[in-house]
């Protein structure tokens, strides 16, 4: 049976993974598609530690601090909409799709997110 960290840990490194798929684009047509599909994956393990951080069995400060985080994330950034409009106009524009690719990974910058979810992989 999987341990309570081992559980988050495996969440967080998909989180990382799909992060990683991000960056590693080449600003090229269909990349959209791509960044919105790894963003939806991003945002679902997002809720997912949302809701499990929020019980008893997570009560780490460390933990408690990644669930505040990935809230302030969810509540401030959402990109879905934004690709949406986008990709029937401009999914072949490699200026805008780079532009798009930044901000979303910009957005991981914010209040460190991303460094946490690095941290907490290594020592989980």
């Amino acid at each position: 049976m999987i341990s309570k960290n081992e559980y988050v840990k495996k969440i967080l490194q998909q989180i990382l993974d799909s992060i990683r798929a991000i960056e590693k684009l080449s600003d090229k047509s269909g990349d959209l598609n791509l960044i919105k599909r790894e963003l939806l994956k991003i945002i679902g393990f997002f809720m997912v530690l949302v809701k499990k951080l929020g019980t008893e069995d997570f009560q780490s400060n460390e933990l408690l601090e990644l669930k505040s985080k990935v809230e302030s994330y969810l509540q401030n950034y959402y990109f879905i909409q934004e690709i949406d409009t986008m990709s029937p106009l401009y999914s072949d524009d490699s200026d805008r799709i780079k532009n798009m690719r930044l901000k979303i990974l910009e957005s991981f910058e914010d209040k460190k997110l991303i460094d946490k979810l690095k941290n907490l992989v290594e020592k989980l």
